[in-house]
């Protein structure tokens, strides 16, 4: 899965918000349902600890999903000063919205001057908590209880993610690939149901790391809705089908990216050896894999060539 990322590009506030729940939507998550565990979940707070209303409480409670940001407050660079904080360095701000009114003067109908109450979206920078140092206590998340980690924990499959040797790091609550950092990031296993899904997802993520230019070098450099991103996460899906048959992992969790039919449809429509050629890059990423982890990836390469081959 693509890196969710926080953007402007020139954009009004409107349409910068609404572009990036269109994105996750697209992505097949509902961006206003809250997945973690363990903490009380709260509505997003100003520093004075009043809740935010409106369009800027599913916004905020996105960018923390996004981020992993425990904490229901934010504030502005200065008001974490006047509390005694100060926001860490490289830390990136995002917006909160308001309405200001202002008079405009208008013609009436009667063709005499009037004014017209109206209003404007305006925004302005804030940082979640988690986002800075030295804030009173009362700004941190308190855990009402420790994450619990779920059933289905395997030893065996622990060794070989390991062995592996990606650079993996879990932080957040979602799964992707960077290419240019060369790092996949995973939720911590306690987000997810079982186990089994934890490392059905990592696979997932795996089999896009295998496309870097050091490994089997495919193209990532795409954007979502593109034919090139639909092909590397038609080559990503078919790859961890494959690891889950060799690992014994499910492949259930390919309900979740059903949002991607669609773009796999007219990726299919308009070629017909598109799938194929996915087949064939899937196994080649299957069998990188399997043979990093330490096993027998021979029937895997054996069948990429032969896909290959007919592609």
């Amino acid at each position: 899965m693509s890196k969710f990322k926080r953007r402007s590009g020139g954009q009004s506030p409107a349409a910068q918000i609404t572009s990036v729940i269109i994105e996750k939507l697209e992505l097949g998550t509902t961006p206003w349902v809250k997945p973690w565990r363990g903490v009380p979940v709260s509505r997003p707070l100003r520093s004075c600890g009043t809740p935010y209303r409106g369009m800027n409480t599913f916004w905020l409670w996105m960018i923390a999903d996004a981020a992993g940001f425990l904490s229901p407050y934010w504030m502005t660079y200065q008001q974490c000063q006047k509390l005694g904080g100060q926001v860490r360095k490289g830390e990136k701000s995002t917006i909160a919205i308001f309405y200001k009114s202002y008079d405009k003067q208008v013609e009436r109908e009667d063709g005499e001057d009037g004014t017209e109450k109206r209003r404007v979206l305006k925004a302005y920078a804030v940082f979640n908590a988690d986002q800075c140092n030295d804030l009173p206590e009362m700004y941190r998340a308190k855990h009402e209880l420790e994450p619990v980690e779920p059933a289905g924990r395997e030893e065996r499959l622990d060794t070989f993610f390991s062995d592996v040797g990606a650079d993996l790091r879990h932080q957040g609550a979602e799964a992707y690939y960077e290419p240019v950092l060369d790092r996949i990031t995973m939720p911590t296993a306690a987000l997810f149901d079982g186990y089994d899904h934890y490392y059905a997802t990592l696979a997932h993520e795996l089999s896009h790391w295998t496309g870097h230019g050091s490994r089997l070098g495919r193209d990532l450099k795409n954007r979502f809705g593109s034919e090139s991103y639909a092909a590397e996460e038609l080559v990503a899906e078919l790859s961890a089908a494959i690891l889950g048959a060799e690992l014994g992992l499910p492949v259930t969790h390919l309900d979740h990216h059903a949002s991607y039919i669609a773009q796999w449809l007219e990726l299919l429509k308009s070629d017909d050896r598109a799938m194929l050629t996915a087949a064939a890059k899937a196994e080649e990423a299957a069998s990188l894999i399997l043979r990093l982890g330490g096993r027998s990836g021979a029937g895997s390469e054996a069948a990429a060539a032969d896909l290959a081959e007919a592609a």
